[in-house]
């Protein structure tokens, strides 16, 4: 299923836009709604981020509104039960990390796939410890997406474009999730970096909090995830969808 997300992007000389919502934020039925205002603006795929106590790669935005749904007794069984009846139009990357994934039980990838589900990322799983989450997830269509940090090693990269499946997330920035004023101008290197090393798209992730952070990326990624920037608008009451359409316009290549 990625392979077609990033495939009709190509074919239309864009990159494939990747919003995020937390689920349960700011109520279970509202996180539903902006995941369709985003595939209603022309993202893509859809990043949904599972509200989880420990979130280490998670800035100060992303936790807030984690915590804000767990507060509210946000539980993964009835979100995915509300998200499956609602059957998004676009399809959906599940990010979690690997204790709530552990807790749906026996059955998880079966109630993920049958979400809309095509990808995950699971931030604090080891690529080295990834095999059997990957066969479990491949068995129902799901692809496991590893991350490639700005510090992994050569030999650490080369694992990575192997073992992932879908695409490899790259991390444009050392630390955790959020916007900043500026990208990294690194991050075209990082990119080409990892580019050398696998087949794979490329999707680059954190930091991207503007169009033209997008925009400077065109040429060297497949895909953008764009995250805090997106929480803190459905935080702030900006309009949502506008936010989107504006990062989609700048994924198309001159």
């Amino acid at each position: 299923m990625m392979e077609q997300v990033f495939g009709a992007a190509r074919s239309r000389n864009e990159m494939a836009l990747i919003p995020y919502v937390t689920a349960g934020y700011p109520s279970t039925a509202a996180s539903l709604d902006f995941v369709e205002a985003a595939a209603a603006a022309g993202a893509d795929a859809i990043e949904i981020g599972l509200p989880f106590s420990d979130p280490v790669a998670d800035g100060p935005t992303i936790q807030f509104a984690s915590h804000a749904a767990l507060e509210k007794g946000f539980k993964t069984h009835p979100f995915l039960e509300a998200l499956t009846a609602r059957r998004s139009r676009c399809p959906l990357i599940l990010m979690t990390y690997l204790n709530p994934l552990l807790a749906l039980g026996d059955g998880a990838f079966e109630r993920l796939a049958a979400a809309g589900v095509v990808a995950i990322v699971v931030p604090d799983l080891p690529a080295r410890e990834s095999a059997p989450l990957s066969e479990a997830s491949a068995r129902h269509g799901i692809d496991l997406v590893l991350l490639a940090a700005p510090t992994s090693t050569d030999t650490s990269l080369a694992r990575i474009g192997t073992d992932s499946r879908g695409f490899v997330y790259v991390v444009g920035v050392v630390g955790t999730t959020g916007a900043r004023l500026s990208a990294d101008p690194a991050l075209p290197g990082i990119l080409d970096r990892v580019r050398a090393t696998t087949a794979l798209p490329l999707v680059a992730g954190f930091g991207l909090s503007r169009p033209e952070h997008v925009a400077a990326i065109v040429a060297h990624a497949d895909g953008a995830i764009v995250g805090s920037r997106l929480v803190e608008a459905i935080r702030q009451g900006e309009d949502f969808s506008a936010l989107v359409r504006s990062f989609k316009q700048a994924t198309r290549r001159p």
